[in-house]
């Protein structure tokens, strides 16, 4: 049954996902469509050779990326990006940054990736650069961000700043859809670092268009090399960065886990697994001072497994600790959730009953008591037979945690002296 719903979970993740992936293509080519000017694509005075090159640089600044902490892909591509609208137009450099993160995931499958999942990556990146390049660009171009872009000022450097931050956030916002639909946090995209290195990629942008557009050729090639060794440079930085970070996720986990373990240490027996003295002595005091606080009753009862001795002297003390783990699991089945069971002692057990008076604690230990009675040791050793005593004591306005137990013990005590098998709950002996 799980197995299916498991499987049906996917299926509905991958539709999903495959749904937004068209979704986000079909809206890129309609857009460029309706976009595309009456002097078709390169609307500016510029070659196929200066679109072959800010395609090849736009494959570059990818190539130069690394993963993205959590999910996706980090790069430089918004250097190429952003060059590209402030030196073609954002036409012309949306269907070049299209074609460029289309063209990227397919190496991917050389390297094992099965071909639908290069193909909806495919497909899902061309579709969110055609649009956010697109948009944000011809947002800058219809506030008046010239193109080329020659030189720069103070409104200029405002027009492109706003490009960089609607991009920035149209990207993520596309991202944080994708990753919702695949059921995944997408918190994880919240990594300052990778921000700050796509807003940084724009004053580099403004850089290479400027010098593209202006200076001579060696110029614009000494750029490119200073540019191409700084990337370099950062995605070995980012890339040992995502190693530290995940070698101290690793530790902080190894480490939580040893917390927890070392706690559970703590508060457990480790033979029954059930609560210790240590951790129920300290429950026991904020109990009762709750019950008087509060008004509420709140009962104990110890326990202890009659003649136990005998199975240690007549078997082994591995068959004791059997017959112990078996009696702590009849217990901690026949409590609720609320209560708590504890391993007092070798063979004596406390059982605390918040919100619950001596009577209907009773009834619990009655249920209890029977079982044990009743259960077949035969797989644990042949000839075992087993009873269990209780002693039950109820708080009152006088009560302490030494007082409410001593009340307890004197009736298990009882119990032992009226020959076992039986629960004790009041002063008199009631039986």
């Amino acid at each position: 049954m799980n197995a299916r719903v498991n499987k049906s979970n996917h299926r509905s993740l991958w539709r999903g996902d495959l749904l937004f992936a068209v979704s986000l293509l079909i809206g890129g080519a309609v857009a460029l469509i309706v976009a595309t000017p009456e002097a078709g694509i390169l609307t500016g005075n510029y070659s196929w050779g200066t679109a072959l090159f800010f395609l090849l640089f736009g494959l570059f600044t990818i190539l130069m990326g690394y993963a993205r902490p959590g999910f996706g892909h980090i790069s430089f591509d918004r250097v190429a990006q952003v060059s590209s609208i402030l030196v073609l137009g954002p036409f012309d450099a949306a269907w070049i940054a299209g074609l460029a993160s289309a063209i990227y995931p397919l190496h991917r499958v050389w390297k094992g990736v099965p071909v639908f999942d290069v193909v909806m990556a495919s497909m899902h990146n061309a579709g969110m650069m055609i649009l956010v390049v697109l948009c944000c660009g011809s947002l800058y171009a219809y506030l008046g961000g010239p193109i080329p872009l020659t030189e720069i000022n103070l409104r200029i450097g405002g027009l492109i700043l706003l490009l960089g931050l609607s991009m920035q956030v149209m990207n993520d916002g596309i991202m944080a859809v994708m990753m919702t639909l695949r059921k995944m946090d997408s918190s994880a995209m919240l990594n300052m670092f990778s921000v700050g290195v796509e807003l940084a990629s724009v004053p580099l942008a403004v850089l290479v268009a400027i010098v593209f557009s202006s200076m001579e050729l060696p110029v614009f090639v000494l750029l490119l090399f200073g540019l191409s060794l700084g990337m370099l440079v950062l995605k070995q930085f980012a890339e040992m960065r995502n190693k530290l970070e995940a070698l101290v996720d690793e530790r902080t986990e190894e480490l939580r886990i040893k917390t927890l373990e070392l706690e559970e240490q703590a508060t457990h027996d480790k033979l029954t697994g059930l609560f210790n003295r240590r951790y129920v002595d300290d429950f026991l005091q904020r109990e009762i001072d709750n019950a008087k606080r509060y008004n509420r009753p709140f009962t104990v009862a110890l326990a202890d497994i009659d003649h136990f001795k005998r199975v240690n002297d007549s078997h082994s003390h591995a068959i004791g600790d059997q017959v112990l783990c078996r009696v702590s699991e009849i217990l901690t089945n026949r409590c609720r959730k609320t209560d708590i069971v504890a391993r007092y002692g070798g063979e004596e057990f406390l059982l605390c009953f918040p919100d619950t008076n001596a009577e209907f604690a009773e009834q619990i230990c009655s249920q209890i008591r029977y079982a044990v009675e009743k259960t077949d040791w035969s797989d644990i050793g042949m000839g075992i037979r087993l009873t269990i005593s209780f002693g039950i004591a109820e708080t009152d306005i006088d009560s302490r945690p030494t007082s409410i137990l001593s009340d307890a013990d004197t009736r298990l005590y009882q119990a032992k002296h009226k020959g076992r098998n039986r629960i004790v709950s009041l002063p008199g002996g009631k039986l």
